[in-house]
């Protein structure tokens, strides 16, 4: 797998998801952005293992991915954040990101991934970006594919 055409397809689809009315849109990147605009998703950090399967066969990568909700100490920033967060609903990332596993035999992230599957949700907190303070989570994202490419 190519960690880099990995990452552009997960930001690409997590701008799938629909934010409340008044809200905007969500802004997304691959990469660490030098500059925030909230609500923002990004991937981050990257970790992989090598020979899942023998001969080179399979590389699982699990990439460490924020989503910054705004810079309020309110209830609405808080509640953004939910919406994007949970399991289900058109604002929901794990909704967004695991429609681009593609329908079944089809491989994901427009063909760059086997598979992919958002575990888990983590560090439900404040995050300090470029100068400024943002209410955030990290989501834990698996992907695995063929090591040979």
């Amino acid at each position: 797998m190519q960690i880099s055409l990995v990452r552009d397809g997960i930001a690409d689809a997590a701008r799938g998801v629909v934010l409340p009315a008044g809200i905007g849109k969500l802004t997304s990147t691959s990469y660490v952005p030098d500059a925030v605009v909230a609500p923002c998703f990004f991937v981050a950090e990257v970790e992989v293992n090598y020979d899942k399967t023998m001969g080179r066969g399979t590389d699982e990568l699990l990439f460490t991915c924020r989503v910054l909700a705004g810079r309020a100490d309110d209830r609405s920033t808080q509640r953004i954040l939910d919406a994007m967060l949970s399991g289900t609903g058109e604002a929901s990332l794990k909704v967004a990101i695991e429609a681009a596993r593609g329908a079944p035999g089809e491989l994901a992230l427009g063909g760059v991934a086997d598979d992919l599957h958002l575990q888990r949700v983590q560090g439900y907190r404040w995050y300090e970006h470029a100068g400024a303070t943002y209410l955030g989570a990290e989501l834990i994202i698996k992907v695995i594919g063929d090591g040979n490419t």
